[in-house]
């Protein structure tokens, strides 16, 4: 149930400024300024806590911040994985799939949108979501960090690199099938009488 409709409030601002810092972290992450690159990451993941956090406590949630929110997400990981693939950090079947299960899932909702079924009320992120993001956000981080430091922990990072991969799988057919159980269904008599 949002409570607001103020969208100048905390934790929409600690999102907006998640999205802001998005384009930081690419241009450190170019300049191979690991350090920065990781600490802007680091910072953003900051802020994704923060924001539910706060405007769960302050009741501070609004249309926007829920629309907002999961975007930011998006656009963070989703660029984070490209510069990490084409700097040969990440395999590139692995940011496939990342990028084709979002791809998916927002043109399921924006299909479901089309349809007239109200999404905004009725899909909310499951535990297979968030697990995947957790999962996807660690290998960024664990990534970022070898980069930053030097080192190389190559079986934490297959590791990551594995479960990422199922759990991004596993929560696409999830996504895809509560998206499909949301689509109206043609009355039978009316189908008959045509």
């Amino acid at each position: 149930m949002f409570l607001r409709e103020d969208n100048w409030t905390i934790p929409n601002l600690l999102t907006i400024s998640r999205i802001l810092l998005t384009p930081a972290f690419v241009v450190a992450f170019i300049g191979h300024r690991f350090d920065l690159a990781w600490g802007l990451f680091a910072l953003a993941g900051l802020t994704d806590a923060l924001d539910g956090l706060l405007a769960r406590l302050l009741h501070q949630r609004t249309r926007l911040g829920g629309m907002l929110d999961p975007l930011a997400d998006k656009i963070l990981l989703v660029t984070s994985y490209i510069c990490l693939s084409m700097a040969g950090f990440l395999p590139a079947w692995l940011v496939a799939l990342v990028v084709s299960r979002d791809a998916i899932i927002v043109g399921g909702l924006v299909l479901l949108n089309f349809w007239g079924v109200e999404v905004r009320d009725r899909i909310h992120p499951s535990v297979w979501g968030k697990l995947t993001t957790a999962a996807q956000i660690s290998l960024v981080f664990v990534v970022m960090l070898q980069g930053s430091l030097g080192r190389s922990w190559p079986l934490l990072l297959d590791g990551l690199i594995f479960l990422a991969a199922v759990l991004t799988v596993v929560s696409g057919v999830h996504y895809v099938r509560r998206g499909f159980a949301l689509f109206p269904v043609p009355d039978e008599d009316e189908h008959i009488r045509r």
